[in-house]
């Protein structure tokens, strides 16, 4: 959705000066025995612009400065918060998702109804949440956004400081989602400013030893958004859009889950349906920024846009991680500058690969974060347990999902593509510094160690 202890020496786990070093060597893993106690909360959909934004007017001046927290492709909460806690992948990328082994859409809004059972819980790291929102508020926050904002902070407040105060609390905030969403940035900012008071409130009760680590699970695009419209097109160009795939067969069908109104769409093939074909005819639709697919047999991923079509191919080798980034016609990632840089360098081999580390240390803080390894895994790693044949990322300024949403909201903001709006969480403590950037896979030793 998304603390008091024994006295503990107050000197920050990480120094200034100690700064530098440990952003090369990495984070040191402090257990519970060797650290003071530690209020982790999580806020839904809050950008990194938006916190740094909120630092320098004031806010929050009793952490540290911000880190750049990079979030998986597509954006969305439980996708990211189950690689950042190391969690089970969730069955689909929102509630509503494919199920290849069924062949059929399941879940969707029946996960709201009632309690939260445990059907109702995408993935395991719910199970170590001290704190989050009653389920009904993930829908109400829509309808009467200041209170339940409100309530929600009231709840947290309560149950964190009724809990034991020998060990760490774990609390999520979903609301401030729901207000970037309808609300803009204007209403979340009066939201953070009620936070930053609260924060300091039990940081006074708990002791200024105990350590308050605040981040997101994804990212924002702050502008208003417009409905990409995906299943017309699809027909137009001779798909039919299923929502099962049990028995019939046909060449061009395609199951294209429609819930949250979010930048990116999950396509799934039917046995007779090219992915290749797919992505090329969605290269023209409005609102599209690119599509992605396995190229099976190759092992690369293949991503086609309207600016061309690439392919990224991932080596392991020596205890690294390489990748390649093959123009096959334009330059759909805007890559072709770093790609120059790197050779220019010595840094690619003859075969054109370069070291992980090398492509993140170019593409921290592009228009695409982490660009490679995060696309590349988007489709060959389980962030989800059914992955889709094609993902597709919109341009800042539309969305797809249910109709039933879009015409209960007006959209100011949305997330799930794989631009930097979307794709920066923010991460910070009371207590330590952190590099200028995380990746989302390495963020759980930050986070709970």
């Amino acid at each position: 959705m998304s603390i008091i202890c024994p006295s503990h020496d107050p000197t920050p786990l990480v120094t200034a000066s100690e700064a530098g070093a440990e952003s090369r060597a990495g984070f040191r893993a402090v257990s519970p025995q060797e650290r003071p106690r530690r209020l982790l909360l999580c806020l839904d959909g809050v950008p990194f612009e938006v916190v740094r934004a909120a630092r320098s007017g004031g806010m929050f001046d009793n952490f540290e400065e911000p880190t750049r927290l990079l979030s998986p492709f597509p954006t969305l909460t439980n996708v990211a918060l189950a690689e950042m806690l190391g969690a089970t992948p969730p069955n689909g990328y929102e509630s509503l998702y494919f199920d290849r082994e069924a062949r059929e859409l399941r879940g969707g809004v029946r996960k709201y109804i009632g309690r939260r059972t445990p059907d109702k819980v995408p993935s395991s790291y719910m199970d170590e949440l001290d704190y989050q929102e009653p389920l009904a508020f993930e829908f109400l926050i829509y309808v009467a956004t200041e209170a339940v904002w409100r309530a929600d902070m009231r709840r947290f407040r309560e149950r964190f400081l009724s809990a034991p105060p020998s060990r760490d609390f774990f609390g999520f905030l979903k609301a401030t989602d729901g207000l970037l969403h309808i609300g803009g940035p204007e209403r979340l900012t009066v939201a953070l400013r009620s936070l930053d008071r609260l924060l300091r409130e039990i940081q006074q009760a708990a002791g200024a030893e105990t350590e308050i680590v605040l981040f997101s699970d994804h990212g924002m695009n702050l502008e208003e958004n417009r409905r990409l419209n995906l299943q017309t097109h699809l027909r137009r160009n001779g798909y039919e859009v299923v929502s099962h795939m049990r028995r019939e067969r046909g060449r061009r069908r395609v199951s294209a889950p429609a819930f949250g109104l979010c930048g990116y769409a999950a396509l799934y093939c039917g046995e007779e349906t090219p992915p290749a074909e797919l992505a090329e005819a969605l290269s023209d639709l409005e609102g599209v920024d690119f599509s992605v697919y396995r190229e099976e047999g190759e092992g690369a991923a293949v991503v086609r846009g309207a600016r061309g079509s690439a392919r990224i191919v991932q080596r392991e080798g020596g205890g690294e991680t390489f990748y390649r980034y093959e123009q096959l016609d334009g330059d759909p990632l805007g890559l072709a500058e770093e790609l120059r840089a790197l050779g220019a360098e010595g840094l690619l081999d003859e075969s054109g690969f370069a070291r992980d580390a090398d492509w993140i240390a170019r593409t921290w803080g592009h228009d695409y974060p982490d660009a490679l390894a995060n696309i590349y895994r988007s489709v060959y790693t389980p962030r989800v347990r059914h992955t889709a044949d094609v993902l597709v990322s919109l341009r800042d300024g539309y969305y797809y999902g249910a109709n039933a949403f879009s015409r209960m909201v007006r959209l100011l903001a949305t997330h799930g593509n794989a631009l930097r709006s979307s794709s920066t969480a923010f991460l910070m403590s009371t207590h330590r510094t952190f590099p200028t950037h995380v990746r989302s896979a390495e963020a759980r030793p930050v986070l709970r160690g």
